[in-house]
C-alpha cells in the first residue's frame, strides 16, 4: 500500500537510520545569556567604594570616569577614608603623600565623596589639604537630581 518499486526493483521508502537533526535548540543558550546579563547589570551598578555615604544631589552633567583615580570619602561624622581604609585623625597629609603616582609620573585624579550632612568647612578643609599635597585634579561625586535648587 505505501511501498513503491523503482525501475530497478528496489523498494523506496524510509531509511532505516534517522538523519541527523540540523537544528540547534537555542532556548537554553538564551536563558543562560539573560541570567548572565542580569548578574552583570547588578554588579556594575553597585558602588565602587564601600563607605556608606548619603551623597548630595546635583543636576550637573556626568563626567567620564578616570580609570586611575583614588576615591576619598568623608562620612557623616567627618571621618576620612581613602578607598575603604579609614585615615587616622590628623594622618590625612601622610596618607595623601603615600598615594603613588601614575605610570606617566603625574598624580592621580582624586574622587571626593562627601556626605550631604557635612559642614561646608570640613569639605573645604579636606579639599585644601588635597591641593596642598599637589593634587590639582579633584572630582566631586553627587547623586542625580530632577528638581532645580
Amino acid at each position: 500500500m505505501g511501498v513503491s518499486l523503482s525501475p530497478s526493483g528496489r523498494k523506496r521508502g524510509r531509511r532505516s537510520r534517522r538523519a541527523a537533526m540540523a537544528e540547534i535548540n537555542v532556548t537554553p543558550l538564551v536563558d543562560v545569556m539573560l541570567v548572565l546579563l542580569i548578574i552583570f547589570m547588578v554588579t556594575v551598578t553597585l558602588p565602587a567604594v564601600g563607605v556608606p555615604i548619603e551623597l548630595p544631589e546635583s543636576r550637573a552633567n556626568p563626567v567620564e570616569e578616570v580609570p586611575e583615580s583614588v576615591t576619598v570619602s568623608i562620612d557623616g561624622e567627618g571621618r576620612i577614608y581613602i578607598a575603604d581604609e579609614a585615615v587616622p585623625l590628623g594622618g590625612f597629609p601622610e596618607a595623601l603623600a603615600a598615594i603613588g603616582r601614575k605610570s606617566d609620573g603625574e598624580l592621580p585624579t582624586l574622587v571626593l565623596r562627601g556626605d550631604r550632612g557635612l559642614d561646608y568647612g570640613r569639605v573645604m578643609a579636606v579639599m585644601g589639604e588635597m591641593n596642598r599635597a599637589g593634587f590639582t585634579k579633584i572630582e566631586l561625586v553627587t547623586d542625580g537630581s530632577v528638581t532645580p535648587p
